[in-house]
């Protein structure tokens, strides 16, 4: 219970906050309800410059990394899980130590580089590449204990009547790792939506800033920081994660519970 509050008390400071006029926020005394609420922080953070061009950057880069990197994460936890081939265990020593390092200051230079010589700085691609990159070894891992925990005998059964190996992949397996797939595109989703150091370091031009670079936007050098509408603005910011969640909620449950079986 103590640690539910401790985890839960931010979320909660964050939406009081957002609904406090600007006299109380900024009060020397806090203020456990906003004694006038108001609805002019989310109005300020709606009319805030650049709030839905960061909104559409978001979205496109985000999602469309986490299409591509659940598309090849599914294939390639199907390869290390199902096919036996040299050096396979290498691979998932590989991809566990990738996602361990992976995202962290130690390897945002050579990535900027490498992108740089590439040409893919402040672009789309180059972006959802590197979201791509950041979430499939997660992606890969996760996924892998979903297919172990599928019987090899449902496939055995199919191929004996019959099926083809992409048959079988198409019409038996994926089907049974649908709930592994919706679980992990989940926390992938939340990790590429929250990121911000590689947004701020690739893209250059402001017009390609994500929300999360967007919310520093409510910091200003003369005037302070304007809590009220930047918790607006993070409020906003939580909200599609949340609505992702609710949606899928059930199927996340039965997919946790699935990938749990067998590792």
């Amino acid at each position: 219970m103590l640690f539910s509050v401790v985890w839960i008390f931010p979320v909660y400071w964050m939406i009081n906050t957002a609904f406090m006029p600007q006299s109380e926020s900024m009060s020397s005394r806090p203020h456990f309800v906003p004694l006038h609420p108001t609805f002019q922080n989310f109005v300020t953070a709606f009319t805030q410059p650049g709030f839905w061009m960061s909104l559409r950057n978001s979205l496109i880069v985000v999602l469309s990394a986490i299409v591509i990197a659940t598309l090849l994460a599914l294939f390639a936890a199907a390869a290390l899980s199902r096919f036996r081939f040299r050096g396979r265990r290498t691979i998932l020593v590989i991809i566990l130590a990738v996602q361990m390092v992976l995202g962290g200051p130690a390897l945002l230079i050579p990535q900027f580089l490498i992108f740089n010589n590439l040409g893919l700085l402040n672009s789309y691609p180059g972006l959802i590449l590197a979201y791509v990159a950041s979430v499939l070894p997660f992606a890969i891992w996760t996924l892998r204990g979903f297919y172990l925990a599928i019987p090899v005998e449902v496939e055995e059964a199919a191929m004996m009547d019959g099926a083809s190996t992409w048959r079988v992949m198409w019409s038996v397996l994926f089907p049974l790792v649908l709930p592994g797939m919706i679980s992990t595109s989940v926390f992938a989703f939340i990790s590429a939506w929250n990121e911000y150091i590689l947004a701020y370091t690739f893209m250059k031009d402001q017009t390609m800033y994500t929300l999360p670079i967007w919310l520093a936007s409510f910091t200003n050098p003369n005037t302070g920081v304007d809590y009220g509408g930047q918790m607006a603005a993070s409020v906003l910011f939580a909200l599609p994660v949340v609505i992702f969640f609710l949606i899928i909620q059930r199927n996340l449950v039965q997919g946790m519970a699935s990938g749990a079986v067998k590792g």
